[in-house]
C-alpha cells in the first residue's frame, strides 16, 4: 500500500474528498482508501484525477 499525509480525490461530479495521514491503493477495482476510522472504495467509475503529497524525509 501507499503512503500520503494528503490525499485528494476529485470525483466524475466534480465533488471532491479530501484524507489526511492515509494508506492507499489504486487499481483496475478503484480505489481503495485505509483511515484511523476504517476503510472507504470508491469504484473506478467514479474517480476523475487524484492527487497524493508525502511530507519531506
Amino acid at each position: 500500500m501507499l503512503e500520503a499525509h494528503e490525499l485528494t480525490v476529485v470525483h466524475h461530479d466534480d465533488t471532491v474528498s479530501r484524507f489526511l495521514d492515509v494508506r492507499y491503493t489504486l487499481g483496475r477495482d478503484g480505489l481503495r482508501v485505509v483511515t484511523e476510522s476504517g476503510e472507504r472504495h470508491f469504484p473506478p467509475h467514479e474517480i476523475l484525477h487524484t492527487h497524493a503529497k508525502r511530507r519531506a524525509a
